[in-house]
């Protein structure tokens, strides 16, 4: 028998962990949403912070803080002036050990020599340039002198080509050879890939033949420009980052090193293909280096290269541009930079990301991420559930069951499924409809189901009600911290009748110098007014229309405003503004109240400010109509007005 060992799992989350439940993600959003954030703004704000009911996992500002930690160790790891300070060392080592070799000589020779080394320029690529036909007298002057060259060529060739400086340790003869070899045959690689001729088997024979000198093991040639152009354009900021006396002294040694390497062309050639190939990497620019050790170029580019992935890595984290989306964040640099865990967590708020989309929450045009009517309808249902949630067990009974029967008592008979019903399905009458249409004779055949096969148990007719919910959307309800509550109100009530009461007709109507119905879709991220009018006239008008048109139902009027009236729809169809309220702006208001008493609709008044002119007109509103005036906090305002209406639907 074969055996089994069982151990932690460690790369990548948990491939048994159940999905997570967007509806948690969206239900954050909203309260965002209903407090004037757009959407966007408010998915980015949960991203930022994580997701709900998932402590394990980083959110965006974590990340970023982890990020910009491994920038400030980075720099902090040393300076850019190691291989200029070990050249110097080692070829003032060379020139006092040629003098040491020379003193004790008494010829003429040797004063020759020692007057050459006395005229060596300060400039260390200079003196290199200089000594570099220099007979070395000294057997170890001689191999101070090979040192540092070699110590430049490895150094050189590191700073394009990472591991470079390990792979030239212990050069054999031929090692240079093959290094000028490999980048003739790149060169020639990228060539034909500009002719449009590379194929992928040209790219696996490079492999093959030079892959040592690629520790990074690229897949394909595009992998390969990518590692090699990042790596050439941290080359150009490290010189950038230099004193200019430093670059100039730096660069002489370079270009001296690549000629006597015969590379000098061959490298020429490769650093303008890959600027082509990659113009938008960052080639300009400078770093500032802060650590005391001395980085010799190979390290100290790679220094540069990770801080501009580190860079690039916190723009993308920051999400603050216009079309940002996680998509956007490159899952390479992150796992360079953080490890895999941090790309776990990248994954589990791109998931969340693409949910939200995929499942029909948010809708992206143009560029902009909009509600859709099903995250409307959740955002009421959760509205309400927190409603339900803060009234007295005996009040809330059976108005928090989720069930889809509320409509009424079964009746015992059935009817087509149309779209929007509340009743319960009959399944056995389904079931028989499905088989009635798709009967083939034998009894093992699976029943398929249409649409038109279901089903609806009927219910008793219950008395209908038109509801009116008039919402003040002047700016005062913004400065006072009432408007999220007043559309989480809105929503909530919505929902409740759409869930409990389908049968209901409700409409909400916002108020400032104009009313005018709003739909349940445009709630959510509805704005308040920044004009001056509170005109409950015009809401009480379009109020009485509704009414009208519903005749038979109970007539619901619920009024939330944080100010008395102070404006009127005039004849013309104008607005007439005045504060203090104008006598005509009262009179036609209340007007709208008496007819509403005529209507037999109670009107009850939800009051979030507590001035006296204010108090004075609800009472009034009150005496002539007999509804009731409430004064409730902000935080308390949906549970207010959700009582109330289910009080108003019992007594009936």
């Amino acid at each position: 028998m074969s055996g089994y060992r069982y151990g932690e799992y460690h790369d990548g989350p948990d491939p048994l962990a159940p999905p997570y439940d967007v509806r948690a993600a969206l239900d954050e959003m909203g309260d965002a949403i209903l407090s004037g954030s757009t959407p966007q703004d408010s998915l980015r704000d949960l991203l930022r912070r994580g997701l709900p009911g998932a402590p394990d996992r980083r959110g965006l500002d974590e990340l970023l803080r982890e990020v910009r930690k491994r920038r400030r160790e980075v720099r902090e790891r040393g300076n850019l002036t190691g291989t200029l300070e070990r050249a110097r060392a080692l070829l003032d080592k060379a020139i006092g050990q040629e003098r040491a070799e020379l003193f004790p000589d008494p010829s003429d020779d040797a004063r020759l020599r020692e007057a050459e080394l006395d005229s060596v320029p300060s400039d260390t690529a200079s003196a290199v340039r200089q000594l570099s036909s220099y007979e070395w007298r000294s057997a170890a002057a001689r191999q101070t002198f090979e040192e540092l060259r070699d110590l430049l060529r490895r150094e050189v060739l590191d700073s394009r080509f990472r591991g470079m400086r390990d792979a030239l340790a212990n050069p054999d003869p031929q090692a240079m050879e093959r290094v000028r070899q490999m980048m003739s045959d790149l060169n020639d690689m990228l060539d034909r890939d500009a002719r449009g001729e590379h194929t992928q088997e040209d790219f696996d024979r490079f492999m093959d033949k030079y892959g040592d000198f690629f520790p990074e093991k690229p897949r394909n040639l595009g992998e390969l420009v990518d590692i090699l152009a990042r790596r050439a354009a941290a080359a150009q900021r490290m010189l950038a980052s230099m004193t200019p006396q430093q670059r100039e002294e730096l660069q002489a040694l370079i270009d001296q090193t690549l000629e006597q390497a015969g590379l000098r062309d061959q490298m020429n050639r490769l650093g303008q293909a890959l600027y082509a190939r990659r113009p938008d990497l960052a080639w300009d620019g400078s770093e500032r280096m802060e650590g005391e050790q001395s980085l010799g170029m190979g390290d100290a580019v790679t220094a540069l290269e990770e801080l501009a992935d580190l860079s690039q890595l916190e723009e993308a984290l920051r999400q603050d541009y216009p079309g940002a989306r996680l998509d956007d964040v490159d899952e390479a640099a992150i796992r360079r930079a953080l490890g895999r865990s941090a790309v776990d967590d990248l994954e589990a708020l791109r998931q969340i990301e693409r949910e939200l989309e995929q499942q029909g929450y948010l809708l992206r045009r143009r560029g902009k991420l909009e509600l859709t009517p099903k995250a409307v309808r959740r955002l009421g249902e959760t509205a309400l559930r927190r409603v339900f949630d803060s009234l007295d067990g005996g009040r809330r009974g059976d108005h928090d069951q989720r069930d889809a029967g509320a409509a009424g008592e079964l009746t015992g008979t059935s009817r087509p499924w149309r779209f929007g019903d509340e009743q319960p399905i009959d399944v056995v009458r389904t079931l028989v409809n499905g088989v009635r249409r798709g009967s083939s004779g034998d009894r093992r055949a699976r029943v398929a189901l249409s649409v038109d096969d279901f089903e609806v148990a009927e219910t008793e007719r219950r008395t209908a009600a038109a509801v009116c919910l008039l919402v003040d959307l002047s700016y005062s309800m913004a400065l006072r911290g009432t408007w999220a509550p007043a559309k989480q109100t809105a929503l909530a009530l919505q929902a409740l009748v759409a869930s409990k009461f389908p049968g209901d007709a409700v409409q909400i109507i916002g108020f400032s110098n104009y009313a005018r119905v709003l739909q349940p879709e445009e709630l959510a991220g509805l704005e308040w007014d920044m004009v001056q009018g509170t005109n409950l006239h015009h809401a009480l008008l379009i109020a009485g229309r509704h009414l009208d048109r519903h005749p038979d139902f109970e007539p619901v009027v619920l009024v939330v405003t944080d100010g008395e009236p102070t404006a009127h729809l005039m004849r013309n169809g104008r607005y007439w503004f005045e504060w203090p309220p104008s006598r005509e702006t009262l009179e036609l208001t209340l007007a709208e109240v008496d007819k509403m008493t005529r209507r037999r609709a109670t009107i009850n008044v939800f009051m979030l400010a507590t001035d006296e002119r204010l108090k004075d007109f609800v009472d009034e509103v009150a005496r002539r109509n007999g509804g009731r005036v409430f004064s409730p906090s902000a935080d308390r305002l949906g549970e207010y007005v959700v009582n109330d209406f289910l009080r108003v639907r019992r007594t009936r």
